[in-house]
């Protein structure tokens, strides 16, 4: 088995990522969907509970959740992408944990504003991540180099306009940037396009995993294509929530 051969597509993993791991046995489906269903679930079950907490003890756990979620969230990615750690599985389940709670802080801010608009951006997700599978499965979409290049690429783009107007929010009387938080019709299309670039993301994801497979890579790699989707199906999420807040706040 040779791990130097496969060359990731997934924006989360470097193509020399499989240099720093070391295994025996292989990826499989099977074990691939073990580890989806462990870090989903292990997500969905801390939002429940964030949301139950909220609502019977203080509703402002879910704003804490909320801030404490994405940045405890942020900074694990961040280590995990950067660090590569050898056993990266204790770092994931934490992940999972702190993307729970954020989770479960939007949902219940959002569900407060507009209600049944969680219900709505959950099956809308599960509509696009089951229709992009289609595409990818029946190969409508081929994760070809260049589609590849120019996913990551915009990935990168709306990524570090993210973080330019999180760092411009923290500075008293600076200017924002333009339409990315607005409700009109610009600001929908671009909420419109960067929903694009995630759902993108998941026909690397989906690809990762085969090629993972297909190249009998190590079963580590069950757990790295996990956290991939993982990371793109609850930005889709988000994103899915913020257009939905948009449009409706446009029909009030």
């Amino acid at each position: 088995m040779s791990t130097m051969a496969y060359t990731s597509s997934n924006p989360v993993l470097s193509n020399n990522f499989w240099n720093n791991i070391e295994g025996y046995e292989s990826m499989s489906y099977e074990g691939a969907m073990q580890k989806i269903g462990i870090l989903f679930g292990t997500t969905l079950l801390i939002a429940a509970i964030v949301v139950y907490a909220a609502l019977t003890i203080d509703i402002g756990i879910a704003f804490m959740a909320w801030m404490g979620g994405m940045l405890g969230g942020f900074i694990t990615a961040m280590i995990l992408i950067f660090m590569r750690p050898k056993n990266p599985v204790p770092l994931m389940m934490t992940y999972a944990i702190f993307q729970g709670a954020f989770v479960g802080g939007i949902s219940l801010y959002f569900e407060s504003m507009y209600s049944g608009i969680v219900f709505q951006a959950g099956l809308g997700t599960l509509c696009l991540v089951g229709g992009m599978y289609g595409l990818y499965a029946t190969r409508i979409i081929k994760a070809t180099p260049m589609f590849q290049r120019i996913v990551i690429s915009l990935t990168l783009g709306v990524f570090l306009l993210y973080i330019s107007s999180f760092i411009l929010s923290l500075i008293p009387g600076s200017l924002q940037i333009p339409f990315l938080h607005s409700n009109g019709p610009i600001g929908i299309l671009v909420t419109v396009f960067i929903l694009g670039v995630a759902s993108a993301n998941l026909i690397l994801d989906f690809n990762f995993i085969e090629s993972g497979i297909k190249q009998q890579t190590p079963k580590v790699g069950e757990w790295w294509g996990a956290f991939g989707l993982l990371v793109t199906v609850i930005w889709i999420y988000w994103e899915m929530l913020r257009l939905l807040s948009k449009v409706r706040s446009n029909m009030n």
